[in-house]
């Protein structure tokens, strides 16, 4: 199978691109010309560079191919221009739809996110059918992320054969960037977390949901969403699951929604608008953080095969990659 796929080259990409390679797939990957391709280096792949903000140039690297992968986009909770969010998720994935259907391609894996569900702050666990609207959605990377879930349920509804997964946080080895879930550990290991606030999240091995980009072409139904999830953990059970891993201390301090939103305001005002680099904190990740973001995977666990895997594996391979990687130091040889 020939499979032409977005986003390889970060990290949930680069776990779907040696999924592919492992299924015997041929793969066409697309990278921007500053991409890092070193995610790729063991694995055969051709190379095409390109970029989302203009996918018309992308119609001659879609031709032939009988797959359509789309896993790339922008995932920042702070952009100092939000307009290009916008146009990289929105836009990119409805112009790569309608490319596609031009072409020929006779299948499309659209990787959205578990954060166009219906979360609210009660500890109330959702699924695919949970009602959500564009008002529920807070910031701009979860609105672009909901508006482009909408251009691909769309495409369904027109015929074409779009499968959408939605995972929750995923996490694991290779987060080079890292990712907003990423450096929670990161900050963590770099002992940078003195406290934390009551929020909760569904953490879920990445290689579990790479795993499902492959299953999904061929078992999932077209127009339906899946969420591909793990286990619901409050950010304090993780921290404490972290600091059992590493034997560092975890923080005991909470503190209330209020305080963490001013210091949200403060760091976005200082560091992002008049300093123009990117926050520690957000106002929207707080604002985020007041939703508890529990999910169940139960439908792609009937119809994809999808497997809730061990927290603690995922979270003791990607502590261990950011220690070997310099992101942190080590944590010891007296850690378990």
């Amino acid at each position: 199978m020939n499979v032409f796929l977005t986003g390889a080259t970060g990290f949930v990409g680069s776990h779907v691109a040696h999924a592919y390679a492992a299924a015997g797939a041929k793969l066409r990957v697309l990278a921007r010309p500053t991409s890092d391709l070193a995610p790729l280096a063991d694995i055969f792949a051709d190379v095409v560079v390109g970029d989302l903000l203009q996918p018309e140039s992308l119609r001659g690297a879609l031709t032939g191919c009988d797959a359509l992968v789309h896993v790339a986009a922008d995932y920042r909770l702070w952009v100092p221009e939000p307009a290009d969010m916008y146009r990289a998720n929105v836009e990119g994935t409805r112009e790569l739809l309608r490319l596609a259907r031009e072409v020929g391609v006779r299948r499309v894996v659209y990787t959205s996110s578990v954060a166009t569900m219906g979360f609210t702050t009660s500890t109330t666990i959702v699924d695919e059918d949970t009602h959500v609207s564009e008002a529920n959605m807070i910031g701009h990377y979860k609105r672009s992320k909901w508006l482009a879930e909408q251009a691909a349920v769309a495409a369904a509804q027109t015929g074409q054969h779009v499968v959408i997964l939605n995972p929750t946080t995923p996490i694991g080895p290779g987060d080079r960037k890292p990712t907003p879930t990423g450096r929670i550990l990161v900050d963590f290991l770099n002992r940078k977390f003195p406290a934390y606030v009551e929020t909760g999240l569904n953490l879920v091995d990445v290689s579990e949901v790479a795993r499902m980009h492959v299953s999904a072409l061929e078992r999932g139904t077209p127009g339906e969403r899946y969420i591909l999830g793990g286990e619901n953990l409050t950010l304090k059970q993780i921290l404490d699951r972290m600091a059992a891993i590493s034997g560092l201390p975890s923080p005991t301090l909470k503190v209330p929604h209020t305080v963490a939103m001013a210091f949200a305001f403060f760091d976005e005002t200082i560091t992002g608008k008049l300093r123009g680099k990117e926050p520690r904190a957000t106002v929207e990740a707080v604002r985020m953080g007041k939703k508890m973001m529990f999910a169940s995977s139960a439908k792609a666990e009937r119809e994809l095969g999808f497997k809730v895997t061990p927290t603690e594996n995922a979270l003791r391979s990607a502590m261990e990659w950011f220690v070997a990687h310099g992101y942190a130091p080590a944590y010891g040889a007296t850690a378990c």
